[in-house]
């Protein structure tokens, strides 16, 4: 399986519009791959909050119609990132939109851990609830992609639901800030690890709302070695996956036969 993922920088002084055509060609350039991803609330950016509302639209909005058709165009499975979601009650939800290559939404998920604590995403938008995962086929390929959104990559049970579902392939798209990228790369590699799955994380590059992104997108296969790496700037990083290499580790080191699940929390002394 060939992966492209698109890091694409967020320039303040580009608008959404723009930033959507520009998305949708580069997607246009990659086909002949097989999975294209975008990252995190590239339309608006990760931390531009106070452009949430103004930018927020439905899942069958403009940036719907734009990715749909560029999947279409190129004939690729499309990660297309996640937008702000104004859902019909009104509520706001950071959510991830997955295209067939016919240009079909085939699953979206809504992310489940928000970040900011007691601010910015925490406090704007809803939370989603369920585990999503996306089987893919295609010339003679099957595999399983587990959906989640740049801080879900902190929470280790989310990941092992995902695997539970029959997960091969987790895909992050993220906002991830440049001053905490160790963690990024750390932990990107963790989850293929301790999963024994590839990671194909991709992140944005450029500056939202005054915080400089981590660009920095990276690739771990199931043994967690790096097999590709974005720098700072914008970049379209293109990997060929061998879809194989995952149930040869999990049957060359049985790990994950080992959990031991259900155990009771000791007594409180």
């Amino acid at each position: 399986m060939r992966a492209s993922l698109i890091q694409i920088a967020v320039d303040p002084h580009e608008s959404v519009d723009s930033r959507r055509r520009r998305a949708a060609a580069l997607v246009r350039e990659q086909a002949g791959a097989d999975l294209v991803v975008l990252p995190e609330l590239w339309p608006v950016g990760a931390f531009a909050f106070e452009a949430f509302a103004e930018e927020a639209e439905a899942v069958d909005g403009p940036t719907f119609e734009a990715m749909a058709k560029a999947a279409g165009d190129a004939e690729v499975w499309l990660h297309a990132g996640s937008i702000v979601e104004r859902d019909a009650d009104g509520a706001f939800y950071n959510t991830s939109l997955v295209f067939s290559p016919a240009g079909e939404l085939v699953r979206t998920y809504r992310k489940i851990h928000r970040f900011g604590f007691d601010r910015g995403e925490a406090t704007l938008m809803s939370a989603g609830e369920e585990l999503v995962t996306v089987p893919l086929s295609g010339e003679g390929r099957e595999t399983v992609l587990g959906l989640a959104t740049c801080y879900d990559l902190r929470f280790p049970e989310l990941f092992r639901g995902l695997v539970d579902a029959g997960a091969r392939l987790l895909v992050v798209p993220a906002g991830w800030p440049e001053r905490r990228r160790a963690h990024w790369t750390l932990l990107a590699q963790a989850r293929a690890v301790e999963n024994q799955s590839y990671v194909l994380a991709c992140a944005t590059a450029g500056t939202h709302a005054g915080v400089e992104q981590s660009g920095h997108s990276i690739v771990v296969d199931p043994w967690g070695e790096v097999l590709a790496e974005a720098g700072a700037d914008e970049e379209i990083l293109t990997v060929d996956l061998d879809l194989s290499r995952v149930e040869r580790t999990r049957e060359q080191f049985p790990a994950l036969k080992d959990r031991r699940l259900g155990l009771e929390p000791p007594p409180h002394r």
